[in-house]
């Protein structure tokens, strides 16, 4: 999986959000990038932070392990995420 790398011992996941969705989707992989679909704006950072909510609840990780390492303003950005295997991470979302 293009999108999933490690990285330091972490996991580099490279995602392409879409903020404002009718409903919370990942998937599928666009342009070497996994699409995230939440329903939050892009305001006061709140997407940011459903975003993150929505990996690590997905991966059975505290939110607290994943953080956005690149792209804060952008659609496109990297998280990096803490004490998950890149195996299990490319596992939990291999049906993207």
């Amino acid at each position: 999986m293009s999108f999933v790398r490690e990285q330091g011992g972490d996991v580099l996941l490279d995602i392409r959000l879409s903020p404002r969705a009718s409903r919370d989707r990942i998937g599928p992989v666009h342009e070497d990038r996994l699409k995230v679909a939440v329903t939050s704006p892009p305001v006061d950072h709140e997407a940011n932070a459903h975003l993150v909510e929505l990996i690590a609840k997905r991966l059975g990780a505290p939110k607290s392990s994943v953080t956005i390492e690149h792209g804060e303003t952008s659609r496109n950005k990297t998280l990096r995420i803490r004490g998950v295997a890149s195996e299990t991470v490319a596992a939990i979302l291999a049906d993207f």
